[in-house]
């Protein structure tokens, strides 16, 4: 066998680096109100099942005020939690029992936009010439009343929002009702790390900075070109190079002010999600050295259609180790995209694929994310037309429909009216398929993919290698991922059929089999000469 990627250095031994991340999006999550939206008291009362999978720490999905247009994301007030989610004491009692069941607690920082309903947002759009007029990115129209620029908005349509008030258009890369910050201004940073200080007294651990690659303009407003004809286009944000209005190197500088900030409360996590078509420049942007964030995100898995071997590969060439290069963390599956189970089983059980993709999470390098469901082997909830909620789905239907199936709500008990989840029909309907794989069902099941989680999940944190060695892709048959996580002397060659046909296998001599996945029962020995059937997954 040849290397197809460079060997990394031995890492060191930060904790964070090697962590395994519990998602919980609260809408669905728990209810204990009976208004059919899951609550931070319904997280707090299931900590214990997150906790029993061995993970480090959980992250929430926002819980801030908001008129909830786009679900939390529209942020009212960053400093208070939104009544449907409980309150500022409830908070306070979630991280206080997470912390007492050894868990750290990330949230999220929406710092690319806010609510039209923030105060900020509503005392910079009454004048021009107001304390806050330049807190947001406002515009003249053009001399024919056009917008200023023809930057597109992720949602579809404009960027750009007409304000009778101010007579100017304002930005919003979102929702209309998601005005763009305006993070060039001094004044803007200083006000969201005040955010951060808030949090950071009330014991949080780290923070998921969402779409930051967002965060900034270009002040010139320059016109976005045109992408080269090609790849799927359901909106016209997917015409444009989205080079103006995003991805601006400001936000570097921004990210050091942060890091600075939270070094000074000890160790804390910072994780930036980075979408878009530049995202593994901008991840590495985002983490190099010791003075910007801990680590990064892009869509490189959420959004695949497929799990191949190439697709690992280019994650693991790009992430190769070399010296002063950040850390990545990657999520199959989040509150976004599609669930992975769905995406990637293409015809085969998927059963069998969410147990091959639970051994491969755990063996890559990095830290990873595990959304909530993921250990039950959930797949993407079926959500009619008729309860949609999702303002991009709505708006595309029925071309991107993942945000409503991956969010519908987590079953707790088989039997029980609405699976546990609330006493009262929930936001989203529960999908009939998700029954059977209740937690309530798992826990009686010692085969079960909560089982399997459970043991994964201890497999990594046992093996230094796993959590914080390099990773060297080796080469291999069509449809066949091998590759080895070595520190120090400890070595560990993971090994994936990704493809639907039977591979006859002479692998490496000396090494024995630690874990199996769809394969024998048991460790087995030798691990060369092996028969890998579709979907096997073996950690020698």
């Amino acid at each position: 066998m040849t290397d197809r990627t460079a060997a990394a250095p031995a890492e060191t031994a930060d904790p964070w680096r090697g962590a395994v991340i519990y998602q919980v999006y609260p809408r669905s999550f728990a209810d204990t109100n009976g208004d059919g939206v899951g609550d931070l008291p319904g997280i707090a009362a299931r900590l214990d099942h997150i906790a029993s999978l061995g993970v480090d720490a959980v992250w929430l999905s926002p819980f801030y005020t908001s008129p909830m247009r786009d679900f939390g994301y529209d942020v009212a007030d960053y400093c208070d939690v939104d009544p449907v989610f409980g309150t500022l004491a409830d908070f306070d009692a979630l991280t206080a029992r997470a912390h007492a069941l050894g868990l750290k607690v990330l949230i999220d920082l929406v710092f690319a936009h806010t609510s039209d309903r923030h105060a900020w947002f509503e005392e910079s759009r009454q004048s021009r010439d107001n304390p806050k007029a330049d807190w947001f990115v406002w515009a003249d129209a053009k001399p024919d009343g056009a917008p200023p620029s023809n930057w597109q908005s992720v949602f579809g349509g404009p960027a750009w929002t007409w304000d009778a008030r101010r007579g100017q258009y304002y930005m919003h890369n979102f929702l209309p009702e998601q005005p763009q910050l305006n993070l060039h201004s001094p004044a803007v940073q200083d006000a969201l790390l005040d955010v951060v200080r808030f949090w950071l007294a009330r014991g949080v651990d780290g923070f998921r900075l969402d779409a930051i690659n967002f965060a900034m303009h270009d002040p010139a407003l320059t016109d976005n070109p045109p992408l080269p004809p090609g790849g799927p286009r359901t909106r016209p944000f997917d015409f444009q190079d989205k080079i103006h209005n995003q991805s601006q190197p400001g936000i570097v500088d921004f990210l050091k002010r942060l890091r600075a900030l939270t070094d000074s409360h000890g160790s804390r996590f910072t994780v930036a999600e980075v979408p878009g078509d530049r995202a593994d420049a901008e991840m590495q942007a985002y983490t190099e050295g010791q003075d910007r964030l801990s680590s990064a995100y892009g869509f490189t898995y959420l959004y695949a259609p497929a799990l191949t071997p190439d697709l690992v590969k280019g994650t693991a060439a790009v992430w190769n180790g070399r010296p002063g290069q950040g850390w990545p963390s990657w999520p199959f599956s989040n509150h976004d995209a599609p669930r992975a189970v769905s995406r990637w089983a293409e015809g085969r059980d998927r059963a069998a694929m969410a147990r091959l993709m639970a051994l491969l999470l755990v063996c890559l390098r990095g830290a990873v994310f595990l959304y909530q469901g993921e250990e039950l082997g959930l797949p993407q909830g079926e959500v009619p037309f008729d309860r949609l909620v999702d303002p991009e789905a709505i708006a595309n239907w029925p071309k991107t429909l993942g945000r409503d199936g991956a969010r519908t709500p987590m079953p707790w008990t088989a039997d029980a009216p609405h699976a546990g989840f609330s006493t009262v029909e929930p936001w989203l309907p529960i999908d009939p398929r998700h029954l059977p794989l209740a937690v309530d069902r798992q826990e009686a099941d010692p085969t079960s993919q909560l089982a399997v989680t459970r043991h994964l999940i201890a497999l990594r944190k046992a093996n230094a290698a796993l959590t914080h060695g390099s990773m060297r892709v080796l080469e291999a048959p069509d449809g066949l991922l091998v590759f080895e996580r070595s520190l120090g002397d400890e070595r560990r060659l993971c090994v994936f059929n990704l493809g639907h046909e039977t591979i006859d296998w002479t692998g490496p001599e000396g090494w024995v089999v630690m874990e199996a996945v769809n394969g024998p029962a048991g460790p087995v020995a030798p691990l060369s000469g092996r028969v890998l059937a579709p979907d096997t997954g073996v950690a020698a």
